[in-house]
This record gives structure tokens, C-alpha cells and sequence, in this order.
């Protein structure tokens, strides 16, 4: 497990070094975000009842920009977020990404009658499935969901519908990733849900 934190951290870092990072003014982005509030929240911890949206709060700096330039370019498909990134610069999507990352998360948790599913989510996330060749989800979003910047994001506290809206996507190849399509590819839908409850659930350092 240690020799696949560390892989994941190697991985990681060379990916800063090849993809440009920049990091972002936050005061600008705060200003920016105005019109991502009603979606996301005034602070990226989301808005009541919206829970197919993401928090983007405390996210993993790199993380957001990334995802803004491949809304932008197609490469990730959304009607609402293609629209919105449409008009974007990519300062725009620097400062953003460095206001969001730098707000504190709020801390969701579960509710006891998702315990027992959340249980079976945790397993995966912490052991994998050996039968199926699942590697550990925490071998690259870490023990607490805190992710690496900047390709592995922070999964802690996320919404349980968006991570499941997500890992469907990733299963059925409406999202595309060389690594996340064939490990969802292989999930139940129970296992699917399981692992959303559990990183929900989850809170980091951070928290």
C-alpha cells in the first residue's frame, strides 16, 4: 500500500511539472464565482437540495482549472458547464480554481440508515477488490479523500449523488478517463453507492 501512495505521488508530481500548473489570484476569483453560486454555493460547499452538484471547496489546487479547460475544449461533456465555461479565460479558470481551493469544506457525514451500505464502499475504498483487480480508491484520493494534487481530486465530504452520477458515467463511458472507466466499469450499482455514501462520509484534515 506504501509502494502505491508512493506511485501515486510520483505520478502526481510529474503531472505539475508537464501540464503547466499556474496558480491563481483567489481575490479575483471570488469575484469570479458570483455567477457559479447558485450551483456550487458562495463558499463551493454547495447549495441545499442541489446534490448532483459538486462542492468545489477545498479542492485540490490544479483540480478545477483542469476540469474548466476540458469543458471548454469537449473533452468532458456537460450542457449546463460547457455553456459557463464558454466565455472563460484560462486566468479566469486559474483564479477560480485558486479561490475554491482555498475555502474551508463543510462537513456533510451520513445518515445511520446509509451505515450499513456506506460499509461496503468502505471496503473498496480502503482494500480494493482483489478478485476484480480494484486497486485501493485510497491509493490515489488518500486515507481521508484529500486527493493529490492535481490529477486526483478531494473526494471528502463530496456529495453522495454527485460521486455516484460520476462513477456511472465513468462505467457507462459518458465520461472519459484511462483509469477511472475501466475500475467503474467493473462496480455493482450497490458497490457504486456504497462508495459514495463512504466518501461523504469522510472527512479530512481539513474538515
Amino acid at each position: 500500500m506504501k509502494k502505491l501512495l508512493v506511485l501515486a505521488a510520483a505520478a502526481s508530481m510529474m503531472g505539475l511539472a508537464t501540464t503547466g500548473f499556474a496558480f491563481g489570484n483567489p481575490e479575483k476569483g471570488k469575484e469570479k464565482s458570483q455567477v457559479c453560486a447558485a450551483c456550487h454555493g458562495v463558499d463551493g460547499n454547495g447549495v441545499e437540495g442541489q446534490t448532483t452538484y459538486p462542492k468545489l471547496a477545498h479542492q485540490v489546487p490544479g483540480y478545477i482549472a483542469a476540469q474548466l479547460k476540458d469543458f471548454k475544449s469537449g473533452a468532458r461533456q456537460d450542457p449546463i458547464m460547457m455553456g459557463m465555461v464558454a466565455a472563460l479565460s484560462e486566468e479566469d479558470m486559474y483564479d477560480l480554481d485558486a479561490y475554491y481551493s482555498k475555502q474551508k469544506p463543510a462537513p456533510v457525514g451520513i445518515r445511520p440508515e446509509d451505515e450499513e451500505l456506506a460499509r461496503i464502499g468502505e471496503k473498496l475504498y480502503r482494500g480494493g477488490d482483489t478478485h476484480y483487480g480494484i486497486s485501493a480508491c485510497m491509493s490515489c484520493h488518500g486515507p481521508t479523500g484529500e486527493g493529490i494534487p492535481i490529477q486526483y481530486p478531494n473526494l471528502s465530504g463530496q456529495h453522495a449523488d454527485y460521486i455516484e452520477k460520476q462513477l456511472v458515467a465513468f462505467k457507462d463511458g459518458t465520461r472519459k478517463n484511462d483509469m477511472m472507466n475501466p475500475i467503474a466499469f467493473l462496480l455493482s450499482q450497490e458497490q457504486i453507492r456504497g462508495l459514495s455514501l463512504y466518501v461523504q462520509g469522510l472527512r479530512s484534515d481539513h474538515n
